[in-house]
C-alpha cells in the first residue's frame, strides 16, 4: 500500500488540486484533469478520457448527493437533459467501438476535441455574466413550453457526445446552457441540476470506455483519494474567497491548457 501511494504521489495531488478547484467553482472537474493527465502525465487521450469520466461519475455524485439535501436539484431538466445526453453518449461509445483501435489520426482528433471544448468552457466563464445580464433584460425572447423542453433535449444530446468524445462539456458549458435556458433558477439549483444530469451520463460514458478498455482502475484510485477530502474543503473555502477571483483564475487555466491542445 506504502508503494501505490509513494507511485501514485502526483496522481493524488493532481486529483486535489482539481478537487479543490471544482470544490470552488463548482466547474473544471473534466476541462482540467483530462489535459493534466495528457500533457503532465502522458497519459494516453483515451485512457485519460475513460478515467476521467469514471472519476467524474463519483464525485459529481457525491456532489448531487448535497446539492439533494439542500433541495438544489431541479429533476424536471434533469430528466430532460438526460433524455438527449443518454441517446446520444451511448450512440458515440458504439461509434467509437465500430472505428476499432484508434489511429494517429483519431488520437489527435480526440486531443483537438478536448482543447477546442476546454476553450469553450473558458469563454463561457468569461462572458457569463453579460450573457445572463441580455437574457434578465430580455426575458420576452426566452423560449417557453415545448420548444423549451426540445431546446433542452438537444441541449443535453450535444453535451452527451461533447463528453463521451473528449470528457468535457458537462460542466461550465452545461451550467451555461442551464442558465440561458432557464435564468429563473439561483446559481446554487444551476449548480445542483447540472452536477445531477452529469452523474448519469458520465457514469454511462465511463462504462463505456471501460468496455472499450480505455479506464485505468489504478490511475482513478490515486485520483479520488486526492479529490473527496479536497473538493469538501474547497466547498467550504468557497464561502470566503470572492467568487470573481476563482472564476478569473479558471477561466485563466483553461485558456492557456486549450491553447496549448489546440496547437499541440
Amino acid at each position: 500500500m506504502l508503494d501505490f501511494f509513494l507511485e501514485s504521489a502526483h496522481f493524488i495531488l493532481s486529483g486535489a488540486l482539481v478537487g479543490m478547484l471544482v470544490g470552488l467553482t463548482g466547474v473544471g472537474g473534466g476541462s482540467l484533469m483530462t489535459p493534466i493527465l495528457t500533457l503532465i502525465f502522458g497519459v494516453a487521450p483515451t485512457t485519460a478520457v475513460g478515467t476521467d469520466l469514471a472519476f467524474a461519475a463519483i464525485t459529481k455524485g457525491i456532489g448531487t448527493a448535497a446539492h439533494r439535501l439542500h433541495g438544489n436539484v431541479k429533476w424536471n431538466i434533469v430528466g430532460l437533459l438526460c433524455v438527449g445526453s443518454l441517446t446520444t453518449a451511448t450512440l458515440s461509445i458504439l461509434f467509437l467501438k465500430q472505428v476499432g483501435p484508434l489511429s494517429k489520426e483519431w488520437t489527435h482528433f480526440i486531443t483537438f476535441s478536448i482543447g477546442v471544448s476546454v476553450l469553450l468552457t473558458a469563454l463561457s466563464l468569461t462572458v457569463r455574466a453579460k450573457i445572463l445580464r441580455w437574457v434578465k433584460d430580455n426575458p420576452h425572447r426566452m423560449l417557453q413550453g415545448t420548444p423549451l423542453k426540445v431546446a433542452t433535449i438537444l441541449i443535453g444530446g450535444v453535451i452527451g457526445i461533447l463528453v463521451t468524445i473528449s470528457s468535457i462539456g458537462a460542466g461550465a458549458i452545461g451550467a451555461t446552457l442551464i442558465l440561458l435556458l432557464y435564468p429563473h433558477l439561483k446559481t446554487a439549483e444551476v449548480a445542483g441540476t447540472d452536477i445531477a444530469y452529469a452523474v448519469p451520463l458520465t457514469a454511462l460514458a465511463g462504462l463505456g470506455h471501460w468496455w472499450l478498455g480505455n479506464v485505468n482502475f489504478s490511475l482513478l484510485f490515486g485520483l479520488l483519494i486526492g479529490s473527496v477530502p479536497a473538493i469538501w474543503l474547497g466547498a467550504k473555502l468557497s464561502s470566503t474567497l470572492p467568487e470573481k477571483f476563482t472564476r478569473t483564475a479558471l477561466a485563466t487555466t483553461l485558456l492557456l491548457v486549450g491553447i496549448k491542445l489546440v496547437t499541440a
